[in-house]
């Protein structure tokens, strides 16, 4: 798999900054909200090059949100940024109340999910995102893998008419997607063809799931690898077609095991095509602090639990 030759690593958070800038200087009715992270989030070339469409509220997520529903009354497309544990979790209410239930056309951006947040610790890492989001109807998930394919998401996402969750990290990970791959939402991306098993991954685990597919491959193990960058609409059809031909299924996400990807992943396949399958996914625990590469270590995120998942759902067969 000539991916996994891939020698450059960059920060999918500054996928999103880039393309912010990008769409900005193209599109007059973009603006920019973000809750005192600028930097942090990748907002700042934004708010450098176009003063008057960015909003600095402050340690405010509500009246971010507010402020943000307000734009979109008024034709306005805008997108707030920050930690994806504060802008979901601490201001979940105003997102449901006067962003979905009202079908507004506000983007969140949340950087900093999952456990790759590191140091930060449990307080600002948030694996419940997903869930929260995916949950609220009239709302758009994207969970993109890396920095090329979270630029094309937030081009997407901006085009999107309606509200949309966009999830990205705060590591530079391994950027190896085309510059130039179409980015549809809704729509997944098959990586690898296989037929022994579907590894279905989104995220920073869609690389750990390239190599734990080369492993398997040297192993005599034919995993097919496909990219679900949205969480929500599922592709459903991708996914059946996938497991139709496989008989099996590992799902791989930096979120809880309740309410991410493999949780639709299972709903899907119950109703239509009941298939054994395995989670890596974090089991019920709040993350801790330490470095991205130990915190996937320990909380059985990596290639080595891809694996591990793979050949146990084999024997279920």
């Amino acid at each position: 798999m000539k991916m996994l030759d891939c020698k450059e690593f960059k920060e999918t958070r500054s996928g999103f900054g880039d393309a912010l800038l990008e769409i900005g200087r193209i599109n007059p009715d973009l603006f920019g909200i973000c809750g005192d992270l600028t930097g942090s989030v990748k907002m700042n070339q934004f708010a450098e090059a176009f003063p008057e469409r960015f909003v600095q509220v402050g340690i405010a997520e509500a009246n971010m949100v507010g402020i943000a529903a307000g734009l979109a009354l008024s034709g306005k497309i805008p997108v707030v940024g920050g930690f994806a544990g504060f802008i979901t979790g601490r201001v979940y209410d105003q997102i449901r109340m006067v962003v979905a239930y009202s079908n507004k056309n506000v983007k969140i951006a949340g950087s900093h999910a999952g456990i790759t947040s590191g140091e930060d610790g449990a307080t600002h890492q948030i694996m419940e995102d997903l869930g929260l989001m995916k949950m609220l109807p009239n709302m758009v998930v994207l969970n993109p893998c890396d920095y090329n394919q979270t630029k094309a998401a937030t081009h997407a996402a901006v085009k999107h008419i309606g509200p949309v969750y966009l999830r990205f990290g705060r590591p530079a990970v391994p950027n190896f997607t085309p510059m130039d791959q179409p980015f549809e939402i809704g729509k997944a991306i098959q990586l690898k063809e296989g037929s022994d098993v579907s590894i279905f991954a989104t995220g920073h685990l869609v690389w750990h799931a390239l190599v734990a597919a080369k492993q398997l491959q040297e192993e005599g193990i034919s995993a097919e690898v496909i990219n679900i960058h949205t969480i929500k609409p599922l592709d459903e059809e991708a996914i059946l077609r996938s497991v139709t031909k496989t008989k099996c299924v590992v799902s791989a996400e930096e979120h809880l095991m309740n309410g991410g990807l493999g949780d639709s992943i299972a709903q899907l396949l119950s109703r239509k095509l009941p298939t054994p399958m395995e989670y890596v996914a974090v089991d019920d625990r709040f993350g801790e602090s330490g470095t991205p590469e130990l915190l996937l270590k320990e909380y059985g995120l990596d290639a080595s639990n891809i694996v591990d998942a793979v050949k146990k759902v084999s024997q279920r067969l």
